[in-house]
């Protein structure tokens, strides 16, 4: 669904859901369409835009309206899932294309590029996206097709400068695409700094509450690129339910008041954790001392994120025990809801995983902050 301009801020936007009411009934809230097919007119045309519900439904398009208006693009795309939204970005590229991607990513998107993206015969290079030396170094004119940031990066929240990488990514004719799911469209707008896709998985914070499986895929321009993922979507069918696309849309109308809190807590857990013996390190980009703090500083504004991970004083034992013994903390995978979630990730992510088996993710969520940093230092091994 194509941006039309809202002359309201984010927050009136989300709240609101770009004040868009049901004009058959007048409601406020908008009804679910199940349907899975359309009428066509006389003359043989489809006067609504909608074909077959495999790429098109109504229920989607506010979705889509919002995040072009929140991302401030040209057109949004609704997925069934983050990782559907994000193998779509690789699935419009061609066999033999160059890609660029983090070192640090998500794992099962890192996994998937290291076996099917790279079986299917595109040729994948990961490379550190925090040095502009070493993404210079990597790219090759004409080659290069895509890439793909992830900032903050999980699960070490590193930081790429999108503006800089996006500048040297079109010197070389490629395009750049970001997974911006933990800085959220509040955060960070990366097609307003240079980028050309924008990647959330809906599933964390735009529903934030632990209870629908989306993505969704914004575009700067329309293009031969764009038009082949939309053309993923459609003939795969990678799109959600029409029930799961209104839940989405009931949760992002208080996003800016989720996300507000959770970059609150974030920041108090970290400069309180920061100070505690049995911490080793906090990884979160609002820490003076984090290495990424002057270009998230730059990029992010508003907040650096409700995500931060810890490393405890005594290796994986210390860390799986903590986790082991929180109240208040859910021992989860997943991110961006209101409860707060820990997760020792080495366990998850398995062989090869860059992340030190000393470490816990952390999702601060939107309870009493106090009681949070409570429950993690009583958890700490004694």
């Amino acid at each position: 669904m194509s941006s039309t301009t809202y002359p309201y801020t984010p927050a009136t936007a989300l709240a609101q859901a770009l004040g868009k009411i049901d004009q058959e009934s007048q409601g406020v809230v908008l009804p679910i369409h199940v349907a899975t097919t359309y009428i066509r007119g006389k003359d043989n045309s489809y006067p609504t835009g909608n074909v077959y519900s495999r790429a098109d439904n109504p229920t989607y398009k506010p979705v889509e309206e919002l995040l072009c208006q929140l991302e401030q693009g040209h057109q949004a795309l609704l997925f069934g899932s983050g990782m559907a939204a994000a193998t779509a970005v690789f699935q419009g590229l061609r066999p033999g294309d160059h890609v660029l991607a983090p070192k640090v990513m998500y794992w099962a998107l890192r996994n998937w590029l290291l076996n099917f993206a790279t079986d299917w015969g595109l040729v994948i290079e990961f490379i550190d996206m925090t040095q502009l030396s070493e993404v210079s170094k990597a790219l090759q004119p004409g080659k290069t097709k895509l890439v793909w940031l992830e900032t903050p990066g999980n699960p070490m929240w590193t930081i790429s400068d999108i503006a800089e990488i996006s500048a040297l990514a079109k010197g070389a004719g490629a395009f750049v695409a970001v997974d911006s799911t933990c800085a959220t469209p509040l955060l960070t707008q990366p097609l307003t700094i240079g980028a050309d896709i924008v990647m959330h998985s809906a599933t964390k914070y735009l529903n934030g509450h632990s209870d629908v499986i989306a993505g969704a895929l914004i575009t700067k321009h329309d293009n031969d690129y764009w038009q082949r993922i939309r053309a993923v979507r459609a003939q795969g069918g990678a799109v959600p339910s029409p029930h799961d696309a209104t839940q989405l849309l009931r949760g992002m109308r208080t996003m800016h008041l989720r996300v507000r809190e959770s970059c609150t807590n974030a920041m108090f857990l970290a400069q309180q954790l920061e100070q505690h013996p049995q911490i080793i390190e906090v990884l979160y980009p609002g820490l003076p001392s984090f290495s990424g703090h002057d270009v998230a500083s730059k990029q992010m504004h508003g907040g650096y994120g409700g995500m931060l991970s810890i490393r405890v004083q005594g290796g994986e034992q210390a860390a799986v025990h903590l986790a082991a013994n929180t109240k208040l903390w859910k021992r989860a995978t997943s991110l961006g809801g209101v409860e707060s979630l820990i997760e020792h990730r080495a366990s998850v992510e398995g062989a090869g995983t860059p992340c030190p088996p000393d470490l816990l993710r952390l999702s601060a969520g939107i309870e009493d902050k106090d009681e949070l940093l409570a429950d993690i230092l009583q958890a700490l091994p004694k």
